[in-house]
């Protein structure tokens, strides 16, 4: 090997070397120096390159069975550390070679040999400790010993060691020493390589093996690289059950697999930032975008699911709360790729959100079904979109991120108290609000019209009561709560009381008209038969065309109920004792006919109501029939 190439070889630019200021050229050395000083120096170099010749050549592969078939390392501990301190001895030995212009080249080129076969032995050393250690330097077992934050010195970890390293055993304590051991085996191998000119050796063995434990694990995970026309095929089931192995694999990959890779390779090669990022970008980078990319891929490709919106805001949430690990991970200007797939991929969520969203009112806007509930029930797109809406609540904080530049309708096509809902400092953002408020009112809009269809306009108020309840519960038991506030939900609970009172007033007017404002006031029997008659009739009528109703809500219900019969029972029974004697004690024949409803049987009828079965187009029975309905149902 020509002079210039050793000479270049030799010279490290961190390489710790013999000063050429402590030993200089004859020229300028001082006279009163002796001839003895260099000799002893060139005593210091010799000794240097015969004790690690001694050492080299013992475990040189190529001269002995033994070393060919055994590790340094898990021999002896203390061998292998001053095997390494060999080497760094050579390696400074043949720098003040090439620095004494009195020594020779042969010796030179004998140092060479000899470092020449210590970096195969290592090379050899390197690659068995990452082998036989995969288990050990999994990176969730890394992950769960170390940090990037706080790495030892090669020093440090091998302080204290035992000449024999322990076989692993079952318990954490026991995998993470050995975890250790090797990393600190590792980082040693690592720096005496690069110090001593081997770099490129050292990383290409660690790059292979690495990667295809990152390559491994993120196949584990169940994420692989899938065609545009492989998910376009896919049906529902399968498409959820990919996303949902994608979410696992995120979550996993960032607290372990990237995580742990990433402490693994800044440690082992902490004493180059270079070779650092170099190492850990053509590890991870490969596994990490085609993770980062599933999202944008499946959005673009996949076909329309109602269901498939709830996903989309999953993998938005699994990126965006873990943005901070992933810039922390992926800092690299080098893995910028990485950072830049993550962003796009939130970019593409955030966009199929809103269309997903802007379709879903679409859809609530072009239904035309002119289907109606019996009773006046909750109807199926009330249930449905309510449903859909209250799920969308639990994603309230990423909601804000998606529509934070959204443009919310003009304000005449809302109503004034859409515009008048308090904001605090812990309220989501005003345009969450508005969004969930508008789908809201296009919902309720298409339950105006739908109303319209009922032939009776008492069932149309019980429809329209129904169905908004329905959404006030809906609001109230769910998330929907924290985005619209208590205001909002105050505003429609007044709208369905108003509901209620207008399908009051046109179902039982006729019947709450038909009794005297003052029911004890003295009246002739032929006005009281009067009073009576009307009242049966009506009483008669409502119950009969307004029987089979009903209200799903038992609250609501029971409300309801309790309105009217304040209205009606308290009047009703004290005319009738005022007024029965008068009837049945003057011989009245008809007096039973006119007596039809005793006080308790007309609140029993009207306990009956709104279960969609009181009634049913059939005239209110006989009191004793009427009673033992009523105990029925109590018992029910």
């Amino acid at each position: 090997m020509p002079r210039k190439g050793m000479r270049s070889l030799c010279f490290h630019s961190k390489t710790p070397s013999y000063s050429t200021s402590r030993h200089p050229s004859p020229s300028s050395r001082d006279p009163s120096v002796s001839t003895p000083r260099r000799s002893f120096s060139d005593t210091m170099i010799e000794q240097s390159i015969d004790a690690a010749a001694s050492l080299i050549m013992k475990w040189d592969p190529e001269s002995s069975a033994y070393a060919k078939v055994t590790s340094i390392f898990y021999e002896s501990k203390r061998e292998a550390i001053q095997f390494i301190k060999c080497v760094n001895d050579l390696q400074k030995a043949m720098h003040a070679l090439v620095s004494n212009n009195s020594s020779t080249s042969e010796r030179l080129v004998y140092a060479q040999n000899l470092m020449q076969i210590a970096m195969k032995r290592l090379q050899k050393e390197f690659y068995q400790i990452l082998s036989m250690n995969r288990a050990h330097l999994d990176p969730e077992s890394v992950s769960a010993r170390s940090s990037r934050a706080s790495t030892r010195s090669s020093t440090s970890d091998y302080e204290d060691v035992d000449d024999d390293v322990r076989p692993p055993g079952d318990s954490i304590e026991e995998v993470e020493e050995v975890s250790s051991i090797a990393m600190a085996d590792l980082r040693s191998i690592a720096e005496c390589m690069i110090s001593s000119g081997y770099a490129k050796e050292c990383v290409s063995i660690y790059k292979i093996i690495r990667k295809s434990i990152v390559d491994e694990g993120i196949y584990r995970l169940g994420v692989e690289k899938l065609s545009s026309s492989q998910i376009s095929k896919m049906d529902w089931e399968l498409l959820d059950m990919r996303i949902k192995a994608w979410l696992d694999a995120v979550k996993i990959s960032l607290k372990t697999l990237f995580n742990g890779e990433r402490i693994l390779c800044d440690h082992v090669f902490a004493s180059s930032d270079s070779i650092r990022e170099s190492c850990f970008t053509n590890i991870s980078k490969d596994g990490a975008t085609l993770l980062f990319g599933f999202p944008e891929v499946l959005v673009a490709k996949s076909k329309k699911y109602p269901e498939k919106i709830f996903r989309v805001l999953d993998m938005y949430t699994a990126i965006a709360e873990n943005w901070p690990e992933i810039e922390s991970i992926f800092s690299f200007e080098s893995t910028a790729t990485v950072r830049s797939q993550a962003i796009n991929s939130l970019i593409r969520l955030s966009e199929s959100v809103r269309t997903m969203l802007s379709d879903f009112e679409s859809t609530l806007q072009k239904d035309s079904s002119k289907s109606l509930v019996v009773g006046g029930g909750v109807h199926p797109l009330t249930l449905n979109a309510m449903n859909y809406l209250s799920i969308l609540g639990d994603y309230s904080n990423v909601l804000g991120d998606i529509f934070a530049d959204w443009n919310p309708p003009p304000k005449s096509s809302l109503p004034e108290f859409y515009f008048d809902s308090p904001q605090t400092d812990e309220s989501p953002a005003p345009e969450i609000f508005m969004r969930i408020a508008w789908l809201i009112l296009v919902l309720l809009c298409k339950l105006d019209g739908r109303a319209e269809h009922y032939k009776d306009v008492c069932l149309s108020y019980i429809f329209l009561a129904n169905n908004l309840q329905h959404v006030v519960s809906k609001v109230r038991t769910s998330n929907l709560l924290y985005l619209l506030g208590g205001e909002w939900v105050a505003k429609h609970e007044a709208k369905v009381r108003q509901f209620a009172a207008n399908y009051e007033r046109f179902a039982w007017g006729k019947v709450i008209a038909s009794l005297p404002e003052n029911p004890t006031a003295e009246v002739s029997p032929a006005e009281a038969k009067e009073v009576f008659r009307k009242f049966n009739l009506s009483f008669d009528e409502a119950y009969r065309k307004k029987g089979s109703f009903i209200v799903s809500d038992p609250k609501l219900r029971d409300e309801m109920k309790m309105s009217i019969a304040r209205k009606i029972v308290p009047v009703y029974e004290e005319f009738y004792k005022k007024n029965r004697q008068q009837l049945t004690g003057s011989g009245e024949r008809n007096a039973r006919f006119y007596l039809r409803f005793a006080p308790e049987d007309v609140g029993n009828y009207i306990s009956d109501l709104f279960f969609g079965t009181a009634g049913s187009g059939s005239r209110p029975s006989s009191s004793s029939s009427s009673s033992h309905r009523r105990r029925e149902r109590s018992t029910a």
